[in-house]
Formats: C-alpha cells, sequence, structure tokens
C-alpha cells in the first residue's frame, strides 16, 4: 500500500509540474500576443507615458486606417493569398506523388533517391548560382520564381512516405484484387485516407509560403507582383526617417508615433490569416503529425 501510495503521489507531482509548465508556456505565448494587439489600438504618446492600458479612451484605429488607406496594402493580401494558396496545391501535390514510389518496398532505387533527397537538406547551390539559374530560365520578375523554387520539401516528403507506409497493407492487397490500378489505387483509395497528413502539409506550406519575403525581394522587382510581407517592409522602411533631414522637431515625433503604431498593426494584419486557419486543421494536426513522424 506504501507503493502505490508513493507512485500515486509521484504522478501528482508530475502532473501539477507538467500542469504549471504549460500555463507558463501559454502565457509566454499569450502575453506578448495581447502586447501587439493593445499597442496598435493605443495612441503612442500614451503608451509612452502611461504604457499599456485597456482604457478604451487611449484607444485608436488611426494605424489599420492608414494601412487599409493604401491600395498597395489590399494588393499585397491578394497576392500573398494567390501565392500561397497555389504554392501550397502545387507543393503537396508533388510531395505526394513523390512520397508514393519512395514508400515501396519494391520501388527500384528507393535507397539511391533518398540519399539524393536527403542531401539537399544539407547542402544547397547558393543565392548566386540559383539567380542565375533563374535568370537563365526566364523566370525573374514572374510569379513562378516564387511558385516553384521550394515546391518539394523534402522534410515533408519523409513525413508523407512515413504516414503511407502507415496503412494497412491489406488496403493495397483488397484494391488488386479488385482489379484497380496504381493511379486508380493512389487517387481513390489511398488519398481519401491520408486527410490528416494532406491538411498538415496544406498547414504548413500556407503558412511557410505566407511568411516568406526573401524569393519576392530577389525575384520580384515589379511592385503589382509583390506579397503582403513586401509591402509591409515597404510600409515600416518609408516611415523610419532621418532626424538630421528634417528642420521641425513636432514633425519628428508625429512621423516616429505613426512608423511605431504601423509597425503594430501591420504584424496584427499579416497575422489575422493564420489565426483563422489553425482551428480548421487543428484536428487533423496531432493524428497527421503522430503518424508520419513515429511511424515507417
Amino acid at each position: 500500500m506504501n507503493k502505490k501510495k508513493a507512485f500515486v503521489t509521484q504522478d501528482n507531482i508530475v502532473k501539477v509540474t507538467g500542469n504549471l509548465l504549460l500555463i507558463i508556456f501559454l502565457l509566454l505565448i499569450i502575453i506578448p500576443v495581447i502586447y501587439i494587439l493593445l499597442c496598435s489600438i493605443m495612441d503612442p504618446a500614451t503608451r509612452s507615458s502611461v504604457g499599456v492600458s485597456f482604457d478604451i479612451k487611449h484607444w485608436t484605429l488611426e494605424g489599420y486606417r492608414r494601412v487599409f488607406e493604401d491600395a498597395n496594402t489590399w494588393r499585397g493580401f491578394r497576392n500573398s493569398f494567390v501565392y500561397s494558396v497555389s504554392f501550397t496545391v502545387i507543393s503537396v501535390g508533388v510531395t505526394l506523388l513523390a512520397a508514393y514510389p519512395m514508400s515501396r518496398n519494391d520501388f527500384m532505387g528507393r535507397k539511391f533517391f533518398n540519399v539524393i533527397f536527403v542531401l539537399t537538406m544539407f547542402f544547397g547551390g547558393g543565392l548566386m548560382p540559383t539567380y542565375l539559374l533563374m535568370d537563365q530560365l526566364n523566370l525573374i520578375n514572374t510569379v513562378w520564381a516564387v511558385l516553384l523554387p521550394g515546391a518539394l520539401n523534402v522534410w515533408n516528403l519523409i513525413l508523407a512516405r512515413s504516414y503511407y507506409r502507415s496503412i494497412p497493407t491489406e488496403l493495397r492487397e483488397a484494391a488488386e484484387m479488385d482489379g484497380t490500378s496504381e493511379l486508380q489505387y493512389f487517387f481513390k483509395v489511398l488519398i481519401p485516407v491520408c486527410t490528416p497528413i494532406i491538411a498538415v502539409l496544406c498547414l504548413y506550406q500556407f503558412v511557410a509560403q505566407w511568411n516568406s519575403y526573401f524569393d519576392a525581394m530577389i525575384y520580384l522587382d515589379d511592385q503589382k507582383l509583390q506579397p503582403l510581407q513586401l509591402v509591409i517592409r515597404a510600409i515600416l522602411v518609408q516611415n523610419q526617417i532621418n532626424p538630421n533631414l528634417v528642420a521641425n522637431m513636432e514633425k519628428i515625433a508625429e512621423t516616429a508615433k505613426l512608423a511605431d503604431l504601423l509597425k503594430y498593426s501591420t504584424i496584427v494584419i499579416s497575422s489575422i490569416p493564420l489565426l483563422l486557419m489553425y482551428p480548421f486543421f487543428s484536428k487533423y494536426f496531432e493524428k497527421g503529425i503522430m503518424a508520419g513522424s513515429v511511424k515507417g
């Protein structure tokens, strides 16, 4: 009985400790989000004098108004959404197709291609060779320069391959007995049971493309093609001034306050689509990740 009580006590200690750690981690995530949200609707002068306040009298929507009045912001939103959706469709499609033969033990050259894929995770050609290649392919200043280079993610391929291997072989044997071809099995039998991993891959790739700005900054010169992240970067840079170039100190202060307000407003605006996505994919996330990471 004493040993049983000791085990129960240890379990309770572990549970309490785990819950406390989870609460701490939750606060570490929520507090910065609340701080940024409040800073985006607070008058910078008030925030500098009294700090962050929950008093509605100190709130203002000037930052959001300024951001949404800019036509470039709406164009950036549209471009980012189109790029993210298109990139997700292309990337997930290529990943699922590439992972299927890699999951088959009867695929000749499977080990060789596995090595080739893994090597690309550790070694790259570098920026200049990649840029020259894109230039020779006439992809510079086109949407394909953003969509194609990172379409195949090897880590996602490994997750999909492991998930395929977690599916019972009896499913394939039954399909073969019914005379199902390889393509019919893949599209009509395998893909419908892979919803969790597909949802996880879609979430990964959409978030990655939505937050991406470097490829667009390097390959896209036309402002009409630039995504939201570059538009936000331009807003922040344009509102940072050099005091040596402005004689009126009041104008310097007002511009600095506006730039500070725009900084927080644009962060909130760019995060909204991602915050809206997670609740819809959360039910698939754990199942897809666990089956794709542990199995195989």
